[in-house]
């Protein structure tokens, strides 16, 4: 199944940088690290001030108070939770996507379609991957309903202006992280002459370890983690494109934070259409103060997804060496004649 390989790390292959892994991934940390540096400017710029106003508002500025980072962190989640700054801090990714894309491009000298993003199909693609994003959020969330741990109830004057600049804030957001961890990580190692599975598995525990600073992250917060990288690798080689799970990964956010209310990744949304609350003190059923993405419902139906997109991908690894025979076998037909 994972001997399979896409046409995308063929074309990774074309770069001009190292191809040894220990390389490959340093390389990688540094360019993340400067990424997300960059993209943390205009969040800090904008937070800085409420930052203060909350510190000061808790005591923490007067008398000498020790201030800690677990309250910092409580403090930062509680100020991002403002739409004035979340929604600014989430289209500040931009910079991940662009900076992913430069580096590939100018400094790798691989062309941007290495990185799984091509013209054909994109809307198709898109679409497809918005509604599987919001049927498996929809499917972890009314698990967790089934299982007792949560609640659902409609919210009350929801200030509906602001849902469409989450959707697009989160539409950059999602395809940003694709773009870092897949795109350009992923198909770095694959291009390497590295196997597939190597390609997966390494991208999918990088991008659970950089959420590792999130509020409430834990053990199965990190599994998980890993999982959806797992799919989203599997679903890209799959269909050899970078925008169907740009999409399932933006709208399960959106989902998540502005549909049904809960916390993404360890962080609160203020304005979402329903409210899924926690009436369990289980936190493997609730996902405790990461939200739902660390609980075992967000395991059950990744391990679905998974299991059907290898089964497809073992499929598409079985009849391409049989496509590829036969297109031979043509040519050959074509010379005799």
């Amino acid at each position: 199944m994972f001997d399979y390989r896409p046409k995308m790390f063929d074309e990774a292959s074309k770069s001009h940088a190292s191809k040894k892994l220990s390389s490959i991934l340093l390389t990688f940390i540094v360019v993340f690290l400067v990424l997300y540096l960059l993209e943390s400017v205009i969040p800090s710029v904008i937070t800085t001030k409420p930052m203060l106003e909350e510190m000061k508002k808790n005591g923490y500025l007067q008398n000498g108070e020790k201030f800690n980072l677990k309250q910092s962190m409580k403090i930062a989640t509680k100020v991002l939770a403002v739409p004035g700054v979340m929604i600014p801090s989430l289209l500040s990714t931009l910079i991940g996507t662009i900076g992913a894309i430069f580096y590939c491009r100018c400094v790798e000298m691989r062309p941007v379609c290495s990185m799984g993003a091509r013209k054909k199909g994109l809307i198709p693609h898109y679409l497809t991957g918005m509604i599987i994003g919001l049927i498996m959020m929809s499917a972890i969330t009314f698990l967790s309903v089934a299982f007792g741990a949560n609640t659902i109830s409609v919210c009350s004057n929801v200030n509906y202006k602001l849902l469409p600049l989450f959707l697009l804030g989160f539409i950059v957001q999602g395809m940003s992280e694709e773009f870092i961890f897949r795109g350009y990580l992923m198909n770095s190692i694959g291009g390497g002459g590295y196997h597939t599975a190597i390609a997966v598995g390494i991208s999918a525990v990088f991008f659970g370890l950089a959420h590792a600073m999130n509020p409430g992250f834990g053990p199965l917060a990190f599994f998980n983690l890993i999982l959806f990288g797992v799919f989203a690798a599997v679903y890209m080689i799959i269909f050899d494109n970078i925008w169907g799970i740009a999409a399932i990964h933006s709208i399960w956010n959106f989902a998540q934070g502005n549909i049904y209310g809960i916390s993404v990744s360890g962080l609160d949304q203020s304005e979402s259409l329903l409210k899924t609350t926690q009436v369990s003190d289980k936190a493997f059923l609730t996902g405790g103060e990461f939200g739902i993405e660390g609980s075992i419902c967000t395991t059950i139906v990744l391990l679905v997804c998974i299991a059907f997109s290898a089964y497809i991908l073992n499929r598409k690894s079985k009849t391409a060496p049989q496509a590829e025979t036969v297109s031979e076998d043509n040519k050959t037909d074509s010379t005799i004649n």
